[in-house]
């Protein structure tokens, strides 16, 4: 299974990015699966997440602000971020949420004030 996380960029403050993940050697339908990120010198932290049937979860800081989706056909999930914040900087990954796979490269989000 590889994921590829895709999107990445460098925004200002208040800007938006889409991010998107790839993933091959697997169909993603049956799995909740997540968006993690980890901020420079910090922990990998789940930042949203969709089960199989759509139900959405997200981390109290960006709720309102992101939207996680998922096209199962394309075994793709996205990841619209809106309203972007200067510690919304950091990797950004994406991953089942159980057992996960190997973790792909993620892609950079660096927000400037």
């Amino acid at each position: 299974v590889q994921l590829q996380a895709s999107g990445g960029g460098l925004a200002q403050a208040g800007g938006s990015l889409r991010l998107s993940c790839s993933a091959s050697g697997t169909i993603i339908s049956p799995y909740q699966m997540t968006w993690y990120r980890q901020p420079p010198g910090e922990q990998r932290e789940l930042v949203a997440s969709i089960t199989s049937t759509g139900t959405t979860n997200y981390r109290d800081s960006v709720k309102g602000r992101f939207t996680i989706s998922r096209d199962n056909a394309k075994k793709m999930v996205i990841l619209q971020m809106n309203s972007l914040k200067p510690e919304d900087t950091g990797v950004y990954y994406c991953n089942r949420a159980t057992v996960p796979w190997p973790w792909g490269q993620g892609t950079l989000v660096t927000v400037s004030s």
